[in-house]
């Protein structure tokens, strides 16, 4: 007898036969010249949506069960961590993260983490959530990533962690980022969100980080639809982690051990409660404040399948990222950021700068069918969510990149005909900027 999987497939397949225009998210082979090209998206066939409808079809719980604890032991063993949480999304990872950092580390209100002055803000928020103070630093214009030396010069006797998001997936210097925390006994937190699979000497980014997350979102390496992941080598933080993205609970039984009727511990009914003499079912008891950041079970199905590709996502990122190279510093006045010597960026994406034109470019490519996106926010404490906590003024090269910077995208969503078309309408741009 065929599998629920098997049927799912045949169903799907016989829709398509049936002539039902049905979305499987692989590069489209279909496209034509002047049509759109997306900067990003999903890297899905009809595996991803059989095994979610699946999960929904025979699955034994809707919400986070086992298909989600699956997928995060999966997550953890292929980028070499011990332990990982799933949680509804990136942003949720960070904020998760940072409550769990904060307890575990006994970080008392005001203690400060070092971020970029330029980058999302959702790397920001959590450190302010969580009644911690964010300091700033400028960015290098060489490679766009924060300045190492202001890095260093921004270390007080109340920091406590530096918390380093690469630029697209773009590591700087981390032999020299390395030497300045562990001299200055910092802990070191990656936002992991748009470098899941870069590495430094050939290690990843997160080796010697006390935690990190990563984003789902359809845009990012992989995708669930929506979704994030918290990781560490250390299981309390991780607990911790999970508790605060499961309404603050202590019980960490997850998938199928949540059938056990005393628990994995073996103490789920016993006297949790200071002060009340009874036992009490630990599902229901309250260790932190916390939300109900879940995510759904079919998620988890969705991200296994995910996890098969990444190393073709990869490839196919770091040959797009190269040929896009190659592109556009023949605009003269234009660069690409380039890759350190001793980094394998997963690119996210390429980005360029056009000191002066870049608005010119970005209306040109965009009128042509070619999306870009922004280097994000660029200088955060220009925006008015952020303004009072610094002087933008302080940060020049992040305010630059509003002006300057803007990033293509290198997702494998983007084909060799498309790349071949963005390699001629920059041809003719050159031609009628110089003409």
């Amino acid at each position: 007898m065929s599998s629920v999987e098997d049927q799912i497939g045949i169903f799907i397949n016989n829709l398509k036969n049936a002539g039902y225009e049905l979305q499987d998210y692989l590069p489209n082979q279909n496209w034509e010249p002047g049509d759109q090209i997306l900067y990003s998206g999903p890297y899905w066939d009809n595996q991803e949506p059989t095994a979610a409808i699946s999960s929904l079809l025979t699955g034994k719980w809707l919400s986070a069960g086992e298909k989600v604890n699956k997928f995060e032991r999966e997550f953890s063993k292929r980028f070499e961590f011990n332990h990982s949480v799933m949680v509804n999304s990136g942003s949720s990872a960070n904020l998760v993260m940072i409550a769990a950092l904060k307890k575990y580390f006994g970080w008392a209100d005001n203690d400060e983490i070092i971020v970029c002055a330029c980058g999302f803000p959702t790397t920001i928020n959590p450190i302010m959530q969580n009644g911690l103070k964010p300091v700033f630093v400028d960015i290098d214009w060489k490679d766009l990533n924060w300045n190492l030396d202001d890095l260093e010069n921004s270390i007080t006797e109340k920091t406590v962690a530096v918390f380093s998001s690469p630029v697209l997936g773009n590591p700087y210097d981390f032999d020299k980022f390395q030497d300045i925390i562990n001299t200055n006994n910092l802990k070191y937190i990656a936002d992991n969100c748009d470098s899941l699979g870069s590495k430094w000497r050939g290690c990843y980014l997160t080796k010697n980080a006390v935690a990190a997350s990563c984003s789902f979102y359809p845009a990012h390496h992989i995708t669930t639809i929506e979704g994030g992941m918290v990781s560490s080598n250390i299981e309390e933080v991780v607990q911790l982690s999970r508790s605060y993205a499961w309404w603050g609970r202590g019980c960490y039984c997850v998938g199928a051990q949540n059938k056990l009727p005393n628990g994995v511990c073996g103490h789920r009914f016993d006297r949790w409660i200071d002060g009340y003499d009874k036992d009490v079912d630990h599902k229901y008891v309250f260790g932190v404040q916390g939300y109900n950041l879940k995510p759904a079970d079919f998620q988890g199905s969705i991200g296994s399948i995910q996890l098969k590709k990444i190393t073709e996502i990869h490839n196919v990122r770091r040959s797009n990222y190269d040929a896009m190279s190659k592109i556009f510093p023949k605009i003269p006045g234009c660069r690409v950021v380039e890759e350190n010597e001793h980094a394998e960026t997963s690119w996210f994406g390429c980005p360029i700068v056009y000191e002066g034109k870049k608005h010119k470019l970005v209306k040109y490519l965009e009128s042509k069918g070619v999306q870009t996106r922004n280097y994000f926010a660029g200088n955060i404490l220009r925006h008015p969510a952020y303004k009072g906590l610094d002087d933008p003024d302080n940060y020049p090269n992040a305010s630059r990149v509003l002006d300057d910077v803007f990033f293509i995208g290198t997702s494998p969503v983007i084909t060799i005909p498309m790349i071949d078309y963005i390699k001629k309408i920059v041809d003719e741009y050159i031609k009628n900027e110089l003409s």
